[in-house]
């Protein structure tokens, strides 16, 4: 069997591209250089858009068993609580955005729930597998890989790096990495077993000018310490972890159990020149490194995946529209990220706290090649916008759009008199919320990936737009005719 595309790096960003080709389809291989999975935390804030993507992909269940909401934080002068607070408080949900909150998972967890969902579908990652180097044509990509002492050379029509800012695919494409690292801002990140302290909120101290918090995370006696990293550059041990919150504390009955995992994170806010070059595409941290504040890393890794992978389904033509919309996507993340750091780093107390503008909802493809308007009067879903959800019912039972749009597909809904005609289903909007979100007349076509692609008064105007993508698809994606079924 032909391998259309080969993914290299097994993080969420890579994970969720391989379960988005996988249920579609498309023959591929995801190869991991590391021997074994990461085991830390890092990138543990999944935001509502996210949070969507994982429900299309059907590991939501499992993602929500898998962690927490925002913790409550109390900052401490030794055993006096001074303050409370939290990164995000609880929103209610509503009928257009049913996942509205910010929900912590540590990341090896997101993985491993990633890598069982590709096991479903009959993937795997191939862990010490390693990309030694390759060369494109106009046809596609051969590929070296190493593993066991042994190289392999592959061909496939895409190659794509979703292997970290170190990216070997970016490097290797001669895609410059532009932007800056502050080796003054730093700070260490860990993972610790602790003895001692109450799981069901955080701690913050101050030290020297310095905060030490520990955050609980959704796995008993299991906290993130993070703090000032040792002065002399090593790496922080066991030891200095333990006097580090003996100090910070004042207190000498929270021990430290064991290290999970370490790390020293520097101020890193970086971008790739550009996000494709021929049949080479670049995703995740290979694409896009930004401070971890705001949560945006690997939020705005799998939203890559989740944009490449029906392109990469469909047709050489849809993923060339992959790098002209990623990429102010990301350029917008990251000055929100680096903004955040700022304000972090000049002492702003409400810099702590995520608001909207960190869920990723309102990242949007207007104006974009695959965004199209052609009503006569412009109405308040402009094309490009995230598709919203409503609650609806067919034949007399409740469903929601999202549950009609899930899955591989185009979904095209004619809205008319409070029903939406989809293929041969009609929904009825009883409540009002549907045509609240879509206040539309007409028709919407909804792309793969939950976006708008078209708003339009008639089917001539759909089947205009859907026709040269059906003409264009390589057979992995469903016929224009089926588009709505």
């Amino acid at each position: 069997m032909n391998t259309q595309v080969l993914i290299v790096g097994a993080g969420p960003t890579g994970l969720t591209l391989a379960c988005d080709l996988a249920r579609r389809g498309v023959p591929h291989r995801i190869v991991e250089r590391a021997s074994s999975y990461f085991p830390g935390s890092r990138g543990d804030g999944l935001q509502p858009r996210t949070l969507e993507v994982f429900e299309d992909l059907g590991v939501l269940d499992a993602i929500m068993a898998a962690g927490t909401g925002a913790p409550l934080m109390r900052v401490y002068n030794g055993a006096e609580v001074v303050a409370e607070m939290r990164m995000a408080e609880l929103t209610e949900p509503t009928p257009d955005v049913p996942h509205p909150n910010l929900w912590f998972v540590p990341q090896y967890r997101t993985e491993e729930i990633l890598r069982a969902r590709l096991a479903e579908f009959g993937g795997r990652v191939e862990l010490a597998t390693e990309l030694v180097g390759f060369v494109q044509d106009a046809d596609g990509v051969t590929a070296t890989l190493r593993h066991d002492g042994v190289e392999e050379e592959v061909r496939v029509d895409h190659l794509v790096g979703a292997d970290g800012g170190r990216s070997t695919v970016r490097k290797g494409a001669g895609i410059a990495f532009v932007g800056d690292t502050d080796e003054t801002t730093k700070a260490m990140l860990a993972d610790v077993l602790v003895d001692g302290l109450d799981h069901s909120h955080g701690y913050v101290w101050m030290h020297e000018g310095d905060g030490l918090a520990l955050t609980p995370l959704a796995v008993p006696d299991l906290f993130n310490l993070a703090g000032p990293p040792p002065a002399d550059g090593a790496e922080p041990t066991h030891e200095w972890l333990q006097e580090l919150v003996d100090t910070a504390s004042g207190r000498t009955d929270i021990r430290i159990r064991e290290v999970v995992w370490a790390t020293v994170w520097r101020a890193n806010v970086r971008t790739a020149e550009r996000f494709q070059d021929g049949r080479v595409l670049l995703a995740g941290d290979a694409a896009h490194v930004c401070p971890p504040t705001g949560g945006q890393g690997l939020n705005t890794g799998v939203q890559d995946a989740y944009n490449l992978g029906w392109k990469l389904a469909t047709s050489r033509g849809l993923v060339d529209t992959y790098a002209v919309e990623r990429e102010p996507i990301a350029q917008g993340v990251l000055e929100l990220a680096a903004r955040t750091l700022k304000r972090l780093m000049e002492g702003d107390e409400g810099a702590y706290q995520r608001g909207s503008e960190f869920h990723q909802l309102g990242l949007n493809y207007r104006g974009g090649p695959l965004s199209r308007d052609d009503r006569a009067v412009p109405g308040p879903l402009p094309a490009g916008d995230r598709a919203p959800d409503a609650p609806c019912h067919e034949n007399g039972l409740p469903t929601r759009l999202f549950e009609v749009f899930r899955g591989p597909r185009w979904t095209v809904l004619e809205l008319r008199d409070g029903l939406a005609v989809v293929g041969d289903r009609t929904l009825v909007d009883t409540d009002g919320h549907l045509g609240a979100a879509y206040g539309v007349d007409g028709f919407v076509v909804v792309r793969p990936d939950g976006y708008v692609g078209l708003v339009a008064d008639d089917r001539a105007a759909v089947d205009a737009y859907l026709d040269p993508i059906a003409a264009s698809a390589t057979g992995s994606t469903l016929p224009r005719s089926e588009a709505s079924r």
